[in-house]
């Protein structure tokens, strides 16, 4: 599945003074996870210590992500009504979005309910490969 496949991607949200942030989330492949038809999560990992991502969901949950497939010049839009729940207060949802061997320490969980979705044109995707991809092409002798 093209979501869980994804080792990175790019959320949009707004503060409460109207301008907008962009945050790169990165992890191994499958940390953004598909819950059911129209909700997809993530665990979130202690970072940098701003929390500005946190707080715009807090102020206002409206979000965007941009899910890049650089090497097949794919791109998926979402829009969703994100919500963050602490990890200590549902179980649950936290062996759902947990990723197997990362030793990072969880503090919340984002969840993201999908509103609409849109692929975009390939045009101006330039291909770009991760070092696992380009050693999993056959060598050239």
């Amino acid at each position: 599945m093209f979501i869980q496949a994804r080792d990175s991607f790019y959320m949009a949200t707004v503060g409460e003074n109207g301008w907008p942030y962009v945050q790169f989330r990165g992890g191994r492949k499958g940390f953004l996870r598909v819950i059911d038809d129209t909700t997809i999560g993530y665990a979130d990992f202690r970072g940098n210590g701003q929390y500005i991502s946190t707080g715009n969901i807090e102020a206002s949950q409206k979000t965007a992500l941009i899910l890049m497939d650089y090497p097949n010049r794919q791109r998926l839009k979402i829009w969703a009504e994100a919500s963050i729940a602490e990890a200590a207060d549902d179980p649950q949802l936290l062996e759902q979005l947990e990723v197997t061997g990362y030793t990072g320490q969880i503090e919340r969980l984002v969840i993201l309910k999908v509103e609409a979705f849109d692929w975009n044109c390939p045009r101006h995707i330039t291909p770009r490969y991760t070092v696992e991809e380009i050693q999993s092409f056959p060598s050239v002798e």
